[in-house]
């Protein structure tokens, strides 16, 4: 199911929105405040190719839906290929919601993840869900859909119909044999012809490097001399890449559940394989412990059965009320997307538990959220094929017999129960572009203090990669939470949230290694 690159989903996508199964509804914030102005923008320094993109002066409009009134939307023309702005344009799509204080401290960026998650719907659900009351009442949010993605000119592949069918047709042949890999790669060939058929030539130009520089643009258009950013999970790596362009105009920026630029694509997979099997061990445990947990005995033999429970399903899916089977992969999606939060544990609880006994509902549930699918069959965005398209130029090719053998072995050593699962073809083999994104480490030499945030069971962006982003950089500073779940700041630890706020607010840097429970 989780071949090398499928990677990196976001906070936001799964987290929120699995969460709200549960009751917690996060765009229930009432957000009342009228639109802002805009300001000059900044125009120092560039070049006369540029002039054209960041000299615009943006037209602010009173966006569509509930909140209306609350924000105000625009649109930016940013150029098509970087290295050659001539050739071309897209959009950049913004809403942003006026600092409540009325008097901003400029604009604060947000990115919830990804990559291909729409930074766009996260302000626009609630902007002071996407960074706090307090940085809320400070700053003028401002959301965006990166370039690929969502309202801004987007990544399209298949219809509704033809997505459900790649990610929940069952192979016929076995898994593991040549045959169900042929099969596998056929789907990505056929997956990635739709995307250059329908994507009007951009997927050569959806790399992070690009979208770190529409940023540049961004910032400047909307006035502010520095950059004031929030990234989470894949936003940590968009804004690392940032930091590494332009280190004199970062400002404050806090990268929160981060990513390790420096380690290739199978290392990522093979680590964040590792993380969510220890974040299951630890739902485990917790689930033992309550009266509808269907399982019993110790941690190893719980394991053991839910380990059971997708091998059944493997070898005789579960047929659901909408027509699709569930099988193994689609059951291991649902298990992946509820380990993001520590409050999605219950519904997994009740997955499993139906699942056990034939009934497949709950656990496509949590798999259509991963995937935002709705009920009646449709796709809200186009997350899932943004997140390919990055990847697939962000990442090198690896063709490395021995290091996938050794990565092979690690999962079967320390990831038992996910391993059978994970494993699979590379999607990225068949892309029609070659990658142009490259690993290293990004020091950012000259850049203001940045904040790195490692929650020690973060199930997708491991606490080791923050930890040694946070080494890399220059003015790297750590904070470390330590808890379940992924990502730190607004997770119920106020000691991270006090810190982030100061830091925005007060331009205090905490001290490095600070340690928050």
């Amino acid at each position: 199911m989780k071949a090398p690159r499928r990677l990196l989903t976001s906070v936001a996508l799964v987290g929120a929105a699995v969460v709200a199964l549960t009751g917690c509804i996060y765009n229930a914030i009432p957000d009342e405040k009228s639109t802002a102005p805009s300001r000059t923008p900044v125009i120092e320094g560039i070049s006369p190719d540029l002039l054209p993109f960041y000299s615009q002066e943006l037209t602010w409009e009173s966006c569509e839906g509930a909140d209306a009134g609350s924000y105000d939307c625009t649109t930016v023309r940013a150029p098509r290929d970087w290295d050659d702005p001539s050739a071309g344009e897209l959009e950049l799509a913004l809403v942003r919601r006026a600092a409540d204080s009325g008097s901003p401290a400029g604009s604060l960026l947000v990115n919830p993840g990804g990559p291909g998650a729409s930074g766009y719907d996260l302000v626009a659900d609630s902007a002071q869900f996407a960074v706090g009351s307090v940085l809320a009442d400070a700053y003028d949010v401002v959301g965006f859909d990166p370039r690929g993605v969502g309202r801004s000119t987007p990544v399209a592949c298949f219809d509704a119909a033809g997505t459900d069918a790649y990610f929940f047709d069952i192979p016929a042949a076995p898994r593991g044999t040549p045959e169900w890999e042929a099969e596998l790669t056929a789907r990505n060939e056929q997956f990635a012809a739709a995307c250059e058929q329908n994507s009007d030539g951009i997927l050569p130009f959806i790399t992070t490097e690009f979208a770190a520089r529409d940023m540049d643009l961004l910032r400047a258009v909307l006035g502010d001399e520095k950059l004031n950013y929030l990234g989470y999970s894949y936003g940590t790596f968009l804004g690392a890449t940032y930091a590494k362009l332009y280190p004199d105009n970062v400002g404050r920026l806090v990268l929160d559940g981060a990513i390790d630029p420096s380690v290739p694509s199978l290392d990522v997979s093979t680590t964040q394989a590792v993380g969510f099997e220890s974040a299951l061990r630890a739902f485990m445990a917790a689930c033992l412990e309550a009266e509808d947990c269907p399982f019993r005995g110790s941690v190893d033999e719980a394991m053991a059965d839910l380990g059971t429970l997708l091998a059944s399903v493997d070898a005789s899916p579960l047929p659901a009320a909408d027509g699709r089977r569930l099988g193994a992969d689609a059951l291991m999606t649902a298990v992946i997307a509820a380990l993001y939060a520590e409050g999605n544990w219950p519904i997994l609880r009740q997955a499993l538990s139906q699942a056990l006994a034939g009934d497949p509902e709950t656990a496509f549930l949590l798999a259509d959220f991963y995937y935002a699918r709705t009920p009646a069959g449709e796709y809200e965005d186009n997350s899932s094929e943004a997140f390919r398209a990055y990847n697939c130029m962000d990442y090198p090719v690896e063709n490395d017999p021995e290091a996938q053998a050794a990565s092979t072995a690690r999962l079967a050593a320390e990831a038992p129960t996910i391993a059978p699962y994970w494993e699979g073809v590379d999607a990225c083999a068949v892309w029609p572009y070659p990658p142009t994104g490259t690993r290293g480490e990004i020091t950012a030499d000259g850049a203001a203090p940045m904040i790195v945030i490692g929650t020690t069971n973060d199930p997708a962006t491991p606490y080791e990669w923050s930890v040694a982003l946070a080494e890399q950089l220059a003015s790297g500073v750590l904070i470390t939470r330590e808890g379940e779940g992924h990502t730190g700041f607004q997770k119920g630890s106020a000691c991270v949230d006090t810190a982030v706020e100061a830091f925005f607010i007060e331009g205090t840097v905490p001290e490095d290694g600070l340690v928050c429970q």
